[in-house]
């Protein structure tokens, strides 16, 4: 018997990317179970699935960085109770110092779909009753017919795990000027934040402030310290985007709504941002 679970969560998360470098990404997750009835005639309970496995993705990857544990590209430290992390890319260097849990050091020599969901089946098996023998995960990204962008950030004042100052997201962009869906506007902004790291400009620190990490002239320099810890990131110039507010979802609908009617004051935007899959934040400007 086969028991499944469609659209069980969607894991928002960021990887290292020997070409393209930091890279947020959202993946939904299907789930079957395969195995006996139990005494209660079902293979398990939907609710125990959503609490047990959910849970788990949760604890595991979700909103952390994942790193490929064999990339020759990777080197991995400790200092105290920080892991250090740099990653040699061919956009440049990336050095993070973070607590532990904000990493996913996962087997392999990349991330992709495949290793993540090797993974994640390797480690929540073991979680569940003897009758089930086959845990089968499915990992994919939404399906968007318009413009996306994958983009990586952290939030300091968050008080959950959004405070990890490296988690990201594959996320679409609506924008609509005059009323009317504005193709180039889309297109425009789902390049300008391709592949990119958003910064807060009030988590941007000189070089020396940092405790742990070397920058290289070329590079930001971001710290912070949230309830799990101490967080700093050093990155390319060329990978991220300085912008004047906190990154949630709402703050970056309004700083594009805002940039946009700056540029064109007598013209309309409804700006549709989401993160990650299936919500988001609308902006107007009349």
């Amino acid at each position: 018997m086969i028991l499944f679970v469609r659209d069980l969560t969607v894991i928002d998360f960021s990887y290292l990317h020997r070409q393209r470098g930091m890279l947020g990404e959202s993946y939904i997750v299907d789930v079957e179970l395969q195995g006996a009835l139990d005494d209660t005639a079902m293979v398990f309970d939907f609710g125990k699935v959503k609490k047990v496995i959910k849970q788990a993705i949760d604890s595991l990857v979700d909103h952390k960085l994942a790193v490929a544990a064999e990339c020759p590209a990777l080197q991995l430290d400790t200092a105290g109770e920080l892991t250090l992390l740099r990653y040699q890319s061919e956009r440049g260097l990336l050095q993070l110092a973070c607590p532990e849990q904000a990493f996913a050091v996962i087997p392999g020599t990349e991330i992709n779909e495949a290793t993540v969901t090797a993974f994640l089946q390797r480690k929540i098996k073991p979680l569940l009753p003897a009758n089930v023998a086959q845990l089968t995960l499915t990992l994919r990204p939404e399906n968007i017919s318009g413009f996306y962008y994958h983009y990586s950030h952290g939030l300091k004042k968050h008080d959950g795990n959004c405070q990890r100052i490296a988690h990201g997201h594959r996320s679409t962009i609506q924008i609509y000027e005059n009323n009317m869906l504005a193709p180039k506007l889309n297109k425009c902004w789902a390049e300008r934040w391709k592949d990119i790291y958003l910064g807060t400009e009030s988590d941007l620190v000189a070089a020396e402030q940092l405790v742990h990490l070397t920058p290289g002239a070329q590079d930001y320099s971001f710290r912070y310290q949230a309830s799990q810890g101490w967080f700093e990131l050093c990155i390319p110039q060329s990978h991220c985007e300085i912008v004047p507010c906190d990154t949630t979802v709402e703050c970056l609908a309004d700083f594009i709504a805002d940039t946009l009617k700056a540029q064109h004051s007598t013209h309309s935007y409804k700006v549709v941002a989401y993160e990650g899959v299936g919500k988001g934040a609308i902006a107007v400007r009349p």
